[in-house]
């Protein structure tokens, strides 16, 4: 069966079949509903249910309680419509969204930037176009049917044919054991995006705070590209959390962008430094960094990516102590495989 759902207060409308959830639904008719993993773990998907009924697939209970579940909310990547639905969601995009298309890229160099971080550029066809937003993300199609989800460190305006992705070692990962045993140059991958809704919102004039932890630095690093290629000048303040000094892996490429400039300022956070690494810098939990040098958020806009417990932290805080619109916190949680289960 096919039912409507109309998502309030945009007034959209799309349709969904009984058996697909109302974000594959949404995704398919460029619908731009928030979202994140697409798979139960990371709760950026959360809207109310104001009308209709769902069914809920599995997911994990810090990304939906049974407390918010009581009180109507759901998430959109596991609710399949029994009925027709009126949900309320905030973020919702304008008509128009890049096409989700597959296509082939080609390893083109495997750089290790530390023990654990490799940055791989892959060389897109050039006969197949690829547009995105800074922000997003690809999966990488596996064999068996996997998929591996990976924010572009790359913006549109500078990618020239080429993407950078940032791969954290997960020791017995799929795909990253892959990368850091047996990958070699000119490997074909299979991919197919853009997927998210985590991209900065041009139409806004707020100061933004750009908090990253490990790897969740790549689609910072793409937004902060797609800024300076737009000239892009609003007050931007970028905090990198990080265990210690060596992975803050591309800390000489922050760095000189803040140099460059003006109006973007650089705060790296280590959180366990050891005494060789003879940091002098800030320490500590990174949204905590935030939260000292911006007691008052409710100016801003903030962009987290990062582990979940993160992104979760900060949401709470900022909007329970700092005063930050919880509409002006966009969210990008990285779940592994064993967030997943």
């Amino acid at each position: 069966m096919t039912f409507s759902v109309i998502v309030q207060p945009a007034g959209r409308e799309f349709s969904a079949q009984s058996d697909e959830t109302l974000l594959a639904a949404a995704i398919r008719q460029g619908i731009g509903l928030p979202y994140g993993c697409k798979d139960g773990a990371c709760g950026s998907c959360k809207c109310r249910l104001l009308e209709g009924r769902v069914a809920h697939g599995p997911h994990q209970d810090k990304a939906l309680t049974a407390a918010e579940e009581a009180a109507g909310a759901i998430l959109t990547c596991r609710a399949t419509p029994l009925t027709d639905c009126v949900i309320e969601s905030r973020q919702v995009t304008a008509v128009g969204q890049y096409p989700i298309v597959k296509l082939p890229m080609r390893v083109s160099t495997i750089e290790r930037r530390s023990d654990d971080v490799i940055v791989l550029t892959l060389q897109l066809p050039a006969n197949q176009p690829f547009q995105y937003h800074a922000g997003q993300y690809i999966e990488l199609l596996l064999a068996n049917g996997l998929r591996r989800s990976y924010s572009m460190a790359t913006a549109p305006e500078v990618a020239h044919g080429r993407m950078e992705l940032h791969l954290r070692h997960m020791p017995g990962g799929v795909f990253t054991d892959h990368v850091f045993g047996a990958m070699k140059e000119k490997e074909i991958l299979r991919a197919e995006g853009p997927y998210g809704s985590f991209y900065l919102r041009d139409d806004s004039a707020r100061p933004i705070v750009l908090l990253a932890s490990g790897t969740g630095f790549a689609p910072v690093k793409a937004i902060v590209e797609h800024m300076r290629a737009r000239s892009v000048e609003r007050p931007t303040t970028l905090y990198w959390g990080c265990r210690r000094r060596a992975d803050l892996y591309m800390n000489d490429w922050i760095e000189a962008a803040a140099a460059e400039l003006p109006w973007l300022r650089y705060v790296p956070v280590l959180s366990d430094a050891p005494a060789e690494d003879a940091w002098v810098g800030r320490t500590g939990l990174v949204h905590r960094a935030v939260m000292a040098d911006h007691p008052d958020l409710s100016g801003h806009e903030v962009y987290a990516c990062g582990a979940p417990i993160m992104v979760d932290s900060a949401r709470r805080d900022f909007v329970g102590a700092c005063a930050l619109p919880e509409d002006y916190f966009y969210a990008d949680a990285f779940t592994s495989a064993v967030d997943r289960t």
